[in-house]
């Protein structure tokens, strides 16, 4: 059997950039330094951040009663009223948000600044969604789908999630140009998250079965998973190469293999390593 990797599985430029950052602070401080929340979707990135002295906090009340030197913002950012209470506090901030997290924020803010009503596209559970709509302003509403649209004003402005699709965002604008006057659009998906789908969708159709490695709580990397599941391809969602069965290439000639945003090159390579293992024992 042979085994294929999709060329652009791993790291993104953002969370390369954030953990880049995080180790750089820990090897400054050793110890003292936080994060608001997981500072990407791998847990097995936290966990050898957390061994660096980059500890993870659910909330600023996490951080009380500690000697805190520095606080990391994380790759999905967060609200305004928290980096607020961050500078009040005079915390050293780390400041790791996706710089197309970063654009997002700006475009919504924009937004409300010139009076239009403000629709995220996304997940309202996603951290970076509840970031966004901090930066939209009252009024804002985060919206799945077209399905799920409410009473439209006159103005409509559009955002979104930096890990949606783009067959996502054209049916929100299909949909709402029809129950409004004026539409602002900023297609806020990262190119990186378009350009990974492609190569992921692609490579599953040249294979027998599909396994995407990430983070179960990683947006795009369940996106991949659900893409190629979509393609009618076995497809199987693991974080870590123990999760692997055999069974799964009983009758394949062909794997493939891809990664989410937040997936480190170590993981994915001791999948590779172990497919091709698992073919050799079954031999």
């Amino acid at each position: 059997m042979k085994v294929y990797r999709s060329e652009g599985a791993g790291f993104c430029f953002g969370v390369r950039r954030a953990i880049d950052l995080a180790f750089k602070v820990a090897g400054k401080y050793k110890g003292g330094v936080y994060t608001l929340g997981p500072l990407i979707h791998n847990p097995q990135v936290i966990e050898k951040l957390v061994e660096t002295g980059v500890k993870p906090v659910d909330d600023l009340r996490g951080l009380a009663g500690k000697d805190v030197k520095a606080v990391i913002v994380r790759t999905h950012g967060i609200t305004q009223q928290t980096m607020r209470k961050l500078i009040e506090r005079q915390y050293e901030i780390i400041d790791a948000t996706c710089p197309y997290v970063k654009k997002a924020q700006h475009y919504a803010k924009l937004l409300k600044e010139k009076g239009y009503q403000v629709l995220i596209l996304g997940d309202s559970e996603h951290p970076e969604v509840k970031g966004l709509l901090s930066y939209a302003g009252r009024g804002a509403v985060c919206v799945k789908g077209s399905d799920d649209l409410p009473a439209l004003k006159g103005k409509v402005g559009i955002v979104v999630q930096t890990t949606m699709t783009i067959g996502a965002l054209k049916e929100l604008v299909a949909t709402t140009i029809e129950n409004t006057k004026e539409l602002d659009v900023y297609n806020t998906i990262c190119s990186s998250t378009v350009v990974r789908l492609k190569e992921t969708g692609d490579l599953a159709g040249k294979v027998d079965v599909m396994v995407i490695v990430g983070g179960r709580n990683s947006a795009n990397t369940s996106q991949l998973a659900a893409h190629c599941r979509s393609l009618g391809v076995p497809t199987h969602h693991i974080e870590t190469a123990t999760e692997l069965k055999q069974s799964w290439f009983s009758d394949a000639t062909k794997a493939g293999i891809s990664a989410g945003a937040s997936t480190p090159d170590w993981l994915i390579d001791d999948v590779e390593k172990s497919i091709k293992a698992l073919r050799r024992t079954r031999a």
